[in-house]
């Protein structure tokens, strides 16, 4: 589909993406009492916080200039990257052998810090062929145990600078590890922004986003991992190059049949900006690489603004597999969004089946709310 922000430059689409998610899900980001210098108080390349943390600065400050470099000399588990406030035009890939790795902004405020590049799925890739959604990525996660903090993740192709190319979808993020964590993070994009996946269809990935911002339009957060999304907030961009709903679809999980959990959104609020009911909360993805799919999305205790569809707010991505016979549900959601005029439309769970989705039984064993 064309872009919502035909005349933006690739500068002006991050702030007019940005715009009114300055403020995350929780309130303002986080101030303190900043040391001097680009890395504040995570210390320097002179005063390292510990032997496995590396310092990565655009202006050479640092001991790289870029975050792939960084990540490239930090083989091993347990490595921490502090990133100096800046804009990382580029792409970054951390592969399965690199665990427990931490990425911190070193501002603690997720503005200031930003990787972003603007690849699409149907943009040619040197030596031929396109990159395909998955290659679109500008940041690939392969990795268990990754945790961001304060950073922003972008993706800013745009739709009309490119009216050639018609495989649009541009991911800022495909996160596919084990017990990844993102916390205060922004995630800006159009067609799929965020992309929660796992390693195969086998590996049931858990994965935390706690005071996030994910910006979009077209299936902006999608894929399999088993995903929770406590205090999030959901933007939904205008567009001026379509003129009738809908504009886009906020959710489109693809959640494995044989995992008992998909996405989960909890005390969240989906905010617009475009006109009212013109974007649906979801639609289920069932991929042509697991047609036998189910996927599975609850959306509890959460605020839906007037850019939802309260009337339809599912519709199918493919009628061979209607919403209807996937695992949505909802409970507790307020706001014009929410209102249930059509009850068959808007499954919800009683108040026993809500005991079953919270954040506990989603991630198990593994409790990372609790360093955020």
């Amino acid at each position: 589909m064309p872009s919502p922000h035909p005349a933006l430059s690739r500068r002006g689409f991050l702030t007019a993406t940005a715009g009114a998610a300055l403020v995350l899900a929780s309130g303002p980001a986080r101030a303190f009492a900043a040391a001097p210098g680009p890395f504040g108080r995570y210390g320097s390349p002179e005063r390292r916080l510990t032997p496995l943390t590396l310092y990565v600065d655009p202006h050479g400050r640092g001991d790289f200039t870029s975050v792939q470099a960084a990540v490239t000399a930090a083989t091993g588990s347990g490595r921490t990257l502090v990133l100096a406030p800046g804009t990382y035009r580029e792409t970054v890939a951390v592969d399965p052998s690199r665990t427990e790795m931490t990425w911190i902004g070193a501002s603690e405020n997720p503005r200031d810090v930003v990787i972003v590049h603007d690849n699409a799925a149907g943009t040619p890739k040197p030596g031929g062929g396109t990159y395909g959604t998955t290659g679109s990525a500008t940041t690939t996660l392969q990795a268990d145990g990754f945790t961001a903090r304060w950073i922003t993740f972008a993706n800013d192709w745009l739709r009309a600078d490119h009216p050639d190319i018609t495989g649009t979808q541009a991911v800022a993020v495909k996160v596919q590890g084990d017990r990844s964590a993102f916390l205060h993070c922004r995630f800006l994009g159009h067609q799929d922004t965020l992309y929660a996946d796992s390693m195969a269809l086998s590996a049931f990935a858990r994965q935390y986003f706690r005071n996030c911002y994910v910006g979009g339009d077209v299936d902006f957060v999608f894929g399999r991992a088993t995903a929770v999304y406590e205090q999030c907030r959901f933007h939904t961009l205008n567009r001026t190059d379509l003129t009738a709903a809908p504009y886009g679809f906020v959710f489109a999980p693809s959640t494995a049949v044989a995992d008992p959990r998909g996405f989960l959104v909890v005390r969240g609020r989906v905010t617009s900006a475009a006109p009212d009911a013109y974007y649906k909360l979801a639609r289920p993805w069932v991929p042509g690489s697991d047609t036998t799919a189910r996927p599975m999305l609850t959306v509890r205790d959460t605020w839906l603004g007037p850019g939802i569809d309260a009337v339809a707010p599912y519709t199918n991505m493919s009628d061979a597999y209607p919403w209807q016979r996937q695992r949505f549900a909802e409970y507790r959601n307020a706001g014009p969004g929410a209102a249930i005029t059509v009850p068959e439309n808007r499954p919800q769970l009683t108040d026993a089946e809500a005991e079953s989705a919270t954040r506990e039984v989603y991630l198990g064993d593994w409790t990372p709310w609790k360093e955020s």
